[in-house]
This record gives C-alpha cells, structure tokens and sequence, in this order.
C-alpha cells in the first residue's frame, strides 16, 4: 500500500489541468517547476487522471468546466507565486535605491 500524498487532492487536479492547458507545448518538468513539485510526481498524476477518466461516469456537468476550473485555479496559484517573487524584488531594488542615494549625497 501506498503512502498518502503530502499534496491535497485539489492541487493535483490543478496541476494535471494545467499541464494539459499546455496542449503538449511545454514538458512535465516545465509545468512542475513552476508548481514547485518534480517532473516524475507531475507525469504520475497525469497518467492516473488519464487511466482514470477513461472509466470515470459523466457526473452531469457542463464538459470542460471542471478541466478549465482547475486550469483557472492552478493559473492564479503560478501568477500569486510570481506576484510573491516580484514584491520581494521590488523591496530590494528599494533598499538599494535608498543605499546608494545616501552615498551621492
């Protein structure tokens, strides 16, 4: 048996939407950096969505709702990250404007 994923199933379900909102453009491993899990656990979970959907009833919903739901969500996880990274690169480029406008003066 199996351990339990440290990932909730949600972000999984994301993830896979995502990589497949790529539409073959872009690799495991391209997709999984930006999420921040490895290229190998990425391909794992797509390979079960893809065996399992085949089987999977039709729960009634509109097609395609839920993949774009999840590729909406997994979208605004990846732009909140780089929202994230370009506000601690700001408050550096700050300080160093601070920095260097004392040593002028």
């Amino acid at each position: 048996m199996g351990r339990k994923s440290p990932y909730p199933e949600e972000f999984r379900k994301d993830a896979v939407a995502l990589y497949h909102a790529t539409g073959g453009k872009r690799t495991y491993a391209a997709v999984a950096a930006d999420l921040g899990i490895t290229g190998e656990t990425l391909r794992t979970w797509v390979r079960k969505d893809t065996s399992g959907s085949a089987s999977a009833p039709s729960g009634g919903t509109v097609p395609g709702s839920a993949e774009e739901l999840a590729r909406l969500r997994a979208e605004n996880q990846r732009l909140l990250k780089a929202e994230k990274e370009w506000q601690l690169e700001r408050e550096i480029l700050r300080r160093a404007a601070a920095y260097f406008a004392r040593e002028v003066k």
